[in-house]
């Protein structure tokens, strides 16, 4: 779903309460009675203000009613979730107002945002239940209590797993984005000037390029981690431009990482399996695409593994355990990634049934939304073609920033 914040503008402090109680009672029931959304509200107006902006909500498709439900509740959408977290960022001053969706992956929208001295920045959304969301509701081992509010749990994880991460990672001067903030499923993050390498067709010096992206596996093998998903869609390509004494113009290649909800620990028990695919996603695609083959072999997790920690190497595995992102969230959200993974020769092998099977999260939240509101965005049109990387990434003209959307309204709750 795409991310529309003109009603944002007309929400009142009421419906913020309302909305917000919506997300509380989301934690312990897939459908939230109307009785609990009056209680947890507490507003002045009583069940008649709480009816009033239960339909205004609803009306915009931030929270749905789900049919035939055994009782009178709602459900929060992801529509809601996003608004959350936006009027959380807004409140904080971290992000004044939202632009066009400039990236689309498997479980993440990618949006422009800026915040209010107008420097642009990245906000990624993760929808971790948008795909494996269904599969995952039908185990009924997993999650356990968490299982009415799995989506929301689980997509939570995945940005507090990805900020944590990027925060480690840049305090040890690895080439990443800046993580600026996180809320809720989301993260706002730097906007790199950047191409992903999927879209480069040709480079001065592959075997240079090669050997870099190779020695940065292995330096956050030494720290004690490994991607779990390197490849050309997650790493991007910046060009760094410098003169000489002579007035001589020469560019550089620099490899930023991105995309990290996927990173295990080299202590992790399918570690070779994860480090030694990482490492043939880089081989297939530069002998594909560049023509340029490694005479050297390897690297193999058995050396890289005799290194982590070597030379005062910091632990990140153990530094982002110590931030607040516990083993046993660090265990549901690779079930949930593995889910995803198991079920895609299902999903393929059964694509025609699909689209009348879809889970409901996604029909409630889409069908709250008119075609024409879905496809528009603030002021300016979506573009997720060229030059836009997996995390946002891009190389900005001088009038995107004209085409940001409206500033969020500053509501306090």
């Amino acid at each position: 779903m795409k991310l529309d914040t003109r009603a944002m503008r007309h929400l009142a402090s009421e419906d913020w309460r309302v909305l917000t109680a919506v997300e509380m009672g989301s934690k312990n029931h897939e459908i939230v009675p109307t009785p609990l959304i009056e209680k947890l509200s507490r507003l002045r107006g009583g069940a008649n203000g709480v009816h009033r902006s239960i339909s205004a909500l609803a009306k915009v498709g931030l929270i749905a009613r789900v049919k035939e439900a055994k009782y009178d509740g709602y459900r929060l959408t992801y529509g809601g979730l996003d608004y959350l977290a936006l009027h959380t960022y807004s409140s904080r001053k971290e992000v004044y107002s939202v632009g066009d969706r400039i990236g689309v992956g498997k479980e993440s929208d990618i949006m422009l945002v800026a915040d209010h001295n107008n420097v642009q920045r990245v906000l990624k959304i993760h929808r971790l239940g948008r795909i494996s969301f269904r599969s995952v509701k039908s185990n009924r081992d997993y999650l356990k209590n968490r299982q009415a509010g799995s989506w929301m749990y689980l997509s939570r994880l995945a940005a507090m797993k990805e900020y944590a991460f990027m925060t480690a990672l840049l305090e040890e001067g690895l080439p990443v984005p800046t993580p600026i903030a996180q809320s809720r499923h989301t993260i706002v993050m730097s906007l790199i000037e950047a191409f992903p390498l999927r879209q480069i067709s040709s480079v001065p010096d592959p075997a240079s390029l090669y050997g870099e992206l190779i020695s940065l596996l292995l330096r956050l093998a030494k720290h004690g981690l490994i991607h779990g998903d390197y490849n050309e869609f997650n790493i991007l390509i910046k060009e760094n431009t410098s003169v000489d004494k002579n007035g001589e113009e020469s560019i550089t290649l620099e490899p930023i990482v991105i995309d990290f909800p996927q990173m295990v620990s080299m202590e992790h028990q399918n570690a070779e399996m994860y480090f030694d695919r990482d490492v043939n996603c880089i081989k297939r695609f530069f002998s594909r695409r560049f023509g340029f083959t490694s005479d050297a072999p390897g690297p193999f997790f058995k050396d890289a593994k005799k290194t982590v920690g070597k030379d005062g190497a910091k632990r990140l595995d153990a530094t982002v355990e110590a931030s607040g992102f516990t083993k046993k969230m660090l265990k549901d959200l690779e079930a949930a990634i593995k889910e995803k993974a198991g079920n895609k020769e299902e999903r393929a092998s059964s694509h025609s049934g699909v689209e009348s099977e879809v889970d409901d999260e996604t029909e409630d939240e889409d069908s709250d939304h008119s075609e024409e509101d879905m496809d528009n965005l603030g002021e300016g049109a979506s573009h997720t073609e060229e030059g836009v990387g997996a995390d946002g990434s891009s190389k900005p003209g001088e009038s995107d920033l004209d085409s940001l959307g409206k500033p969020i309204s500053q509501l306090d709750l």
